[in-house]
């Protein structure tokens, strides 16, 4: 048997098969239904808030002189790169405040997988961790910034990075400034998150064309099936 090629225009209106970094890309960034476009901007402004703090940080990496010597290259070097990593991933749960995945446990998640995400408990977790940030970030890190002291009153050490001269501090002040907002900007987003939440109304948040068409024609027990799996 003969196979035929399929032509230039067959192959040119044939769908590309998306890889996978672009669904997981897209799934992570599918906002809920009912999030005004505002709310998604900040969320997606946060990550890129704390991007520049990071690499700030890793440029300890290339640094001769660690701490003065009081901590080992290695040790130092995987702190760094850790608490990069841990700020960005905390940096992007603020996403998860507009989109679907805040919403609805994402299916691969064992045992929690389609089930709808607490409001109360992704509430509690935000606002601690936005009432955290904001004291940390920008009460504290301003009052430190004028006063060019620690909490407990004692003065910056002299190899602090704003005591730097030039360029240096600049550049310290410009990667960590965006902090100060991070904070109020999670608080915002919990907020509308808290609303939005509160005022759905009960049911599957996206119900399907075909449990729909179930239920406009034959309501009958399979169909209840049907609808309990897609909740």
């Amino acid at each position: 048997m003969f196979q035929t090629r399929p032509t230039n225009d067959e192959a040119a209106n044939t769908p590309r098969r998306e890889g996978r970094l672009p669904q997981a890309w897209r799934a992570a960034h599918e906002p809920a239904a009912g999030v005004p476009r505002w709310a998604r901007r900040v969320a997606y402004a946060v990550p890129l808030l704390v991007l520049p703090s990071g690499i700030w940080r890793l440029g300890v990496l290339f640094a001769a002189d660690k701490r003065g010597g009081s901590i080992a290259d290695w040790a130092m070097n995987g702190y760094v790169v850790l608490l990069t990593l841990i700020s960005e991933a905390l940096a992007f749960t603020a996403v998860g405040l507009v989109a679907r995945w805040g919403e609805v446990f994402p299916r691969w998640m064992p045992g929690l997988g389609g089930r709808r995400v607490p409001t109360a408990a992704a509430v509690v977790a935000a606002t601690i961790g936005a009432t955290i940030l904001t004291l940390v970030f920008t009460v504290i890190a301003i009052i430190t910034t004028v006063t060019q002291s620690k909490t407990n009153g004692d003065p910056l050490p002299a190899n602090f990075p704003s005591k730097a001269d030039g360029w240096e501090t600049v550049y310290f002040y410009a990667s960590y400034a965006p902090l100060v907002l991070w904070g109020p900007m999670l608080g915002i987003l919990t907020y509308a998150y808290w609303r939005r939440r509160r005022s759905a109304t009960a049911g599957p948040l996206m119900p399907s064309t075909a449990s729909s068409a179930c239920w406009a024609t034959t309501p009958t027990s399979r169909c209840r099936r049907t609808r309990a799996t897609i909740t």
